[in-house]
This record gives C-alpha cells, sequence and structure tokens, in this order.
C-alpha cells in the first residue's frame, strides 16, 4: 500500500502552520514508538509463552462509558465537554477479526497533549495505519477551549485522575472518527532520543544541508547532507527540519513528511537487530519512566511477533486528519472535514466491518 499523508490547507498564517507541522512530525515519531513498545514486551516476556492474538475488544456500544460527565461550572471554563452522541447500531459481531486500534497521545510537561494519532493494525492483511489528528481540531463540546487536546487535560482536572483524562480524550475522539481507540500510549517525548541513543542511532541518509535556527524555542539544526548515523537529537530534528536559514533550502510538506517516514523505517530497522534485542533490560528501562499504557504483557508478544510482517512502506501508511478550513484567530480552529474524513477512516482505521456514516459522528463546524 503506498504511503498517503494529508496535509492542512496552505492558507493557515506562517506560525501556525509551523506548529501544526510540529505536531505532525512528532506524531510520526509517535508511530515508531509503538513498535519499540511491542519488541521491548515482546523480546522480554519469557520464551515459553503461547503467542496468540489479543481478543477483538467489544463493540463501541457496550462498553462506551456516557459521552458527557456534568459537572458545576469552573472558574477557569475548562470543564468537560457534554453532548457527544454515541455511534449507532454497532454490535460485537460488527468488529472486524484481528483488527485493533490505539490511542496515541504525546505529552509536554505531563499534562499538555502536544501529539495525538489513532493508529491501527490488521492481523489478516498485516497492515498497520496511521492517523495524526491536528491538536487544533473543533469537537462539539460546551466548553469554551473546544480544541481536541484540551479533551485529557478537562478530564484530568475534573475526573481527578490520569485515566479520566484517557477516557475523555477517547469520547471526543469517538465524536470525530466514530468510536473509540482499544488501546492507548501515553508518551514522553524524550523517550524517542533516549531509545535512539540507546540502539546506538539509525542509518538516514540526509537529502541536503538541514541548517536552521529558531531562538525562541532554543532550536539549532546543523546535520550536513548525505548518508550518516544520526543519534537521538539528531533524529528529531531531522523530523523536525522545514524552515531553512537564508543560503539553505527550505522543503516542502511532502518533503518534510518522506523524511519523517524514512526516520521510522530506519528506527524499525535498529530495533529489530540481534544487537538490539540483547538490550531489552535498557530498553524496558526507558519504557516504564515515559510511557503508560493498557496493553498487557501477553498482548505485547503477540504483537511483536507480528512486527516483521509490517516493516515494510508497503505495510504501513500513514495520513493526517482531512480539514477543510480553520477558523483563524483569536482561537483558531481546524474544522475537520466530513466526507474526507469518513473516507479516510473507513479506509484505514475503522474497526467494523460496516462504513462508519455521518450517523456515526458528530464533526463539529461551527
Amino acid at each position: 500500500m503506498p504511503t498517503n499523508t494529508q496535509q492542512s490547507r496552505g492558507s493557515a498564517r506562517k506560525n501556525k502552520s509551523s506548529n501544526l507541522l510540529l505536531i505532525i512530525a512528532k506524531a510520526f515519531f509517535i508511530s515508531s514508538c509503538i513498535f519499540a513498545l511491542v519488541v521491548m514486551g515482546g523480546a522480554f516476556i519469557i520464551r515459553n509463552y503461547t503467542i496468540i492474538p489479543p481478543p477483538v475488544p467489544p463493540a463501541i456500544s457496550s462498553t462506551a462509558t456516557p459521552a458527557s460527565i456534568v459537572v458545576e461550572p469552573h472558574a477557569d471554563d475548562l470543564g468537560i465537554g457534554h453532548g457527544l452522541r454515541a455511534p449507532l447500531g454497532f454490535t460485537d459481531e460488527d468488529r472486524k477479526e484481528l483488527f485493533y486500534t490505539f490511542l496515541i497521545m504525546g505529552l509536554d510537561d505531563g499534562i499538555n497533549v502536544d501529539t495525538i494519532m489513532v493508529a491501527s493494525y490488521d492481523g489478516i492483511e498485516n497492515v498497520a495505519s496511521i492517523v495524526s489528528i491536528p491538536r487544533d481540531t473543533l469537537v462539539n463540546v460546551s466548553r469554551r477551549h473546544r480544541k481536541i487536546n484540551v479533551a485529557y487535560p478537562a478530564g484530568r482536572i475534573h475526573g481527578g485522575s490520569a485515566e479520566a483524562g484517557i477516557r475523555q480524550l477517547k469520547r471526543e475522539l469517538r465524536s470525530i472518527i466514530g468510536f473509540e481507540p482499544d488501546f492507548y500510549i501515553k508518551i514522553d517525548f524524550d523517550a524517542f532520543v533516549r531509545i535512539i541513543d540507546s540502539v546506538g542511532g539509525v542509518d538516514i541518509d540526509v537529502p541536503i544541508h538541514m541548517r536552521y535556527e529558531d531562538p525562541l524555542q532554543g532550536l539549532r539544526i546543523d546535520i550536513p547532507a548525505g548518508m550518516q548515523r544520526l543519534n537521538g537529537e539528531q533524529t528529531l530534528q531531522f523530523a523536525r527540519f522545514r524552515l531553512a536559514n537564508p543560503g539553505f533550502r527550505t522543503i516542502s510538506d511532502f518533503e518534510r513528511v518522506q523524511n519523517q517516514q524514512a526516520v521510522v523505517q530506519a528506527m524499525l530497522s535498529s530495533l529489530i537487530t540481534p544487537t538490539s534485542l540483547l538490550r531489552i533490560p535498557e530498553f524496558i528501562s526507558i519504557f516504564q519512566e515515559n510511557v503508560s499504557t493498557n496493553i498487557t504483557a501477553s498482548e505485547m508478544l503477540w504483537f511483536a511477533s507480528q512486527l516483521p510482517d509490517i516493516h515494510s512502506s508497503r505495510a504501513l501508511s500513514t495520513y493526517t486528519l482531512p480539514i477543510a478550513r480553520n477558523s483563524g484567530p483569536p482561537n483558531w480552529y481546524e474544522f475537520a472535514d466530513i466526507p474526507a474524513t469518513l473516507q479516510l477512516v473507513n479506509s484505514t482505521i475503522n474497526p467494523f466491518t460496516m462504513p462508519i456514516t455521518e450517523n456515526d459522528v458528530d464533526i463539529a463546524q461551527q
């Protein structure tokens, strides 16, 4: 399956476009962490486990938590939204066989959500898909701050736990994609740099001399062109690069996506080598410090056994939620394109045998 990446419209202001691209860059790093997770778990578990696929989780209609939590007005007006509608008509019998979905979220400072992704793995076709959700995407909730990335902190603040934040984010994602992901993976971005350094870096063919400085971000990128082994920090910079200093070439959004995909493939190649498997205790330590998930040890083992089958560009596809327009300042919301969103969801991450329709989502348009 050829890789197909969709970007938000180019009419956004320069700084907002840059922020969104940074989110997408981090999103691709998140995808590599999924595979890092299963490799670490699979190699670490005792070998006499019987490797069987995880049971397909029940349909949303039988397990979904209520779409709203009614709370008293809050001084900061970060109350959890309500009014989300549950999908209609899905049952356990409607789930695809050996098809699993994941919510992947990257946090800054433990509560600020920088990256939201929904991934899927089809164990029959041995294909994986990753859809990044722009954090400024508008959701149909009642709180003042209606961006999707507010769901987690709102749920955490009012629910009193990280689990409450994850539940709220899953509810609000359901209004956009029509289902709640089966598993979640919550990640500290520093883990990427540490994991890449732990495997001794990754081999990347850098297409051009990347040179860019942004004092406001404390960012300095200076990576020469050519095939080379990049350490963790350099790999992060490679994935973030788009704008360049005067005299150096700025790359297009499409080229940036290609670079990010090269990082994912290089990361996978490094992680599945015998040398890397010998360093599992170090990886496990990094994982335990930076990643929170509801994937069990036995489930990790099965996902790990599938890894060789999806280690190719034909079996891993990456996308971005289609955006129809943006609101502009001062709030700057991204409005999902309803027909294009449904088409993308149904062709990639939909866990049901029947298509998700407009009756199953509640995509805000104002």
